[in-house]
């Protein structure tokens, strides 16, 4: 897992090599996972990962 500062780590990472394009995060305080996608000029999005009942998905964290 990648550092990406003290709350949120890295577990996931898709595209470039210098820059990937897609990231999971994990929040370190509560567990919920983030997609994070940008593309490389001026667009991103940060959004919520959803189990299949529509509840964050959650990885155990401590």
């Amino acid at each position: 897992m990648a550092d990406a500062g003290d709350r949120f780590v890295v577990v996931y990472r898709q595209g470039g090599t210098l820059l990937p394009n897609n990231l999971i995060l994990v929040d370190r305080a509560t567990g919920v996972n983030y997609l994070f996608h940008h593309d490389f000029g001026h667009a991103g999005g940060l959004t919520v990962l959803m189990d299949k009942e529509g509840k964050p998905l959650i990885t155990p964290v401590g």
